[in-house]
């Protein structure tokens, strides 16, 4: 085996280890909107302000000052320094839970974001370029089962142990006010302590680990025979890219993180509820793996981004036009027992579980059709299409808030309640149609200059 493979072989495999670490964080986030939700009284708008939205602006806020970074530390130890930030982010959790402050659990999901920013500037360009860019969705896809193999793990381990027996809990509060209530409430909250403890010191771990390791260097600058193709604004193919990833980030994270909150709205337990978000990554797992099987030997980046999109499209139309009221059997598994156990499920929340399958190969294949041919604009490109993570930051406030008046109006039925929450989803369907475009037309798109 030649150096370059072996370096290309230890760098893929010491990424799989932090795309690993960063789905578990990112899908933490499922389990924690309920969990907020009810330790510290708040509605699900103001749950959705405080973890989706605090958490995914760092990466719009944070996107260009890590590129800055990157350029004084080098890319490993950025990633190192991304990880000591993210681990000090999960440490101010421990007196956010014994204060039960909102704002302080929302300065620790800005700080473990900033940290993720840091972290996905420099390894999300390292795994484009590292090997061939015509098989640079095949490597994403492999980092992104990693991801998805720690965002499934993520919502079972925290729901159990911050979420345990949520719905009996929900039953008490309604009884208690007071002291009693109080007291229920900071029990509640505690529960957050000793996880975020444990993640926080396996952060600083990874952080010398990853100093240590014996990742290659990277080029950070690729060369270009066009001088001017330095500036960012000389791509459409990047810009339209920009806007795709940023329309992908905001479906995406909308499937995963609005799945507990609507299966609890069609009167699915928050018991069961809480795991969801796990099916929804199951879901992309299988799209990852089809994706690893297929690109690109059998289909091209381009092709699987535009499959993709019309996946997607089909889906969300059965997610508006499913009855409501119809249930399928759907087995979960129960980590009390450590058994899997068939559950009663809406069929529309099982739909939007399947968004995941549409949504798998977006990233990975949006990614390198952005940066192909930017030449030495690769990092400032790269900390553009970080910054598109905004979209993550919006997805559930504007779902939530688009069914927020017929939640809030008490004469109307809980059927009449649950149907204007499912046709929150429509604003997917223009999302996925740009994708959809931007695979066929907008990544082929090149500077006059450049043609």
């Amino acid at each position: 085996m030649s150096a370059n493979v072996r370096g290309t072989a230890t760098a893929i495999l010491i990424l799989g280890g932090l795309f690993f670490l960063f789905g578990f964080v990112t899908w933490l986030n499922g389990p924690l909107i309920p969990f907020m939700r009810i330790a510290c009284e708040l509605s699900d708008f103001e749950a959705s302000i405080v973890v989706p939205f605090a958490f995914y602006a760092s990466y719009f806020v944070m996107a260009l000052p890590a590129s800055m970074v990157l350029k004084r530390t080098g890319m490993k130890n950025g990633m190192a320094l991304g990880l000591a930030v993210m681990a000090a982010g999960a440490f101010l959790f421990i007196p956010a839970a014994h204060m039960r402050s909102a704002g302080l659990f929302l300065t620790g999901f800005f700080t473990i974001g900033t940290g993720l920013a840091l972290l996905q500037t420099a390894s999300n360009p390292y795994v484009t370029v590292v090997g061939p860019i015509e098989s640079a969705a095949k490597r994403i896809s492999i980092m992104g089962i990693c991801n998805k193999l720690g965002g499934i793990v993520a919502p079972f381990i925290l729901g159990a142990l911050i979420l345990v027996n949520a719905d009996q809990l929900k039953a008490e509060l309604l009884t208690v006010d007071g002291d009693a209530r109080s007291a229920l409430l900071d029990a509640r909250a505690r529960l957050v302590v000793v996880p975020y403890a444990v993640l926080g010191a396996a952060l600083l771990l990874a952080a010398v680990l990853i100093r240590l390791s014996p990742l290659p260097p990277l080029q950070e600058e690729v060369e270009s025979t066009n001088a001017r193709s330095s500036s960012v604004f000389k791509h459409p193919q990047l810009l339209l890219g920009v806007a795709a990833l940023f329309v992908y980030v905001w479906a995406e994270v909308l499937a995963g993180d609005s799945i507990p909150v609507y299966a609890e709205r069609l009167g699915t337990p928050l018991d069961v509820a809480k795991t969801l978000t796990s099916v929804t990554l199951m879901a992309m797992l299988v799209g990852y793996v089809v994706g690893i099987a297929l690109i690109p030997r059998f289909l091209s980046q381009r092709w699987a981004l535009a499959l993709s999109a019309a996946v997607a499209c089909v889906t969300v139309a059965g997610v508006l036009m499913a009855d409501v009221t119809a249930t399928a059997r759907f087995p979960l598994l129960d980590l009390g027992s450590f058994e899997v156990r068939w559950t009663e499920l809406p069929v529309t929340v099982l739909l939007v579980a399947l968004l995941g399958l549409g949504n798998a190969l977006m990233w990975p294949a949006i990614w390198p059709l952005a940066v192909d041919g930017i030449g030495s604009a690769l990092k400032t490109g790269s900390a553009l299409l970080i910054m598109a993570i905004l979209g993550g930051a919006l997805a559930l406030p504007a779902w939530t808030a688009m069914s927020a008046g017929a939640m809030a109006d008490a004469s109307l039925s809980v059927e009449a309640k649950a149907a204007a929450t499912q046709q929150a989803y429509w604003l997917l369907l223009p999302f996925y149609l740009f994708i959809g475009w931007y695979a066929l037309q907008g990544s082929r798109l090149r500077a006059s200059s450049d043609r």
